[in-house]
């Protein structure tokens, strides 16, 4: 992370009161930490906006669907294969007798991922689903390198273990 930078914000009181209790009601340990997470949010809109189609993103896609609709289960598959190198992963969850729910964890241009998103959306069958695409970090932040690569290197470990869950606001609190 780069040099943090401090800088004055003037805000009528309400507006502010409110953003005081939205920081509460999310967990944030600090007025700071969501405002830098309401900037992410607005320059990934600001960059999808701008380079539209072209540009690399993360996403995922949330399907809600009646697993008895005819054919359903065949149109989906054809959809997803035939761009599987776009596709990270997949998860189908049982949610009751009638609905499963899929989540797919998706890699690529941006229009290409829009257009297998709405291609599954709109079959019939699905009940709801929802996009969401973000830009890689260093995309977010401007840097020049911002290639998505499944091949990557970290100073941590990569582990398979289930982490343990925690607020930023406990890992404050902790020191973290």
């Amino acid at each position: 992370m780069s040099d943090l930078i401090r800088f004055g914000v003037s805000i009528e009181d309400d507006l502010l009161e409110n953003f005081d209790e939205l920081v509460a009601e999310r967990g944030y340990a600090t007025r700071s930490e969501a405002l830098r997470d309401l900037i992410r949010d607005a320059l990934v809109g600001a960059r999808l906006e701008k380079q539209q189609k072209a540009v690399e993103v993360l996403g995922s896609l949330t399907l809600v669907y009646d697993h008895h609709a005819r054919e359903l289960a065949e149109q989906m598959a054809e959809v997803q294969h035939s761009r599987p190198r776009m596709i990270v992963s997949v998860l189908h969850v049982h949610v009751s007798h009638d609905d499963c729910m899929e989540v797919i964890v998706l890699r690529g241009q941006y229009g290409e991922v829009r257009t297998m998103a709405d291609a599954l959306l709109s079959l019939k069958g699905v009940k709801h689903g929802k996009l969401f695409v973000t830009l890689p970090t260093q995309a977010i932040a401007g840097r020049k390198s911002a290639a998505v690569s499944s091949s990557h290197t970290h100073k941590h470990q990569h582990t398979r273990e289930k982490p343990s869950v925690q607020r930023r606001s406990d890992k404050v609190k902790q020191g973290a």
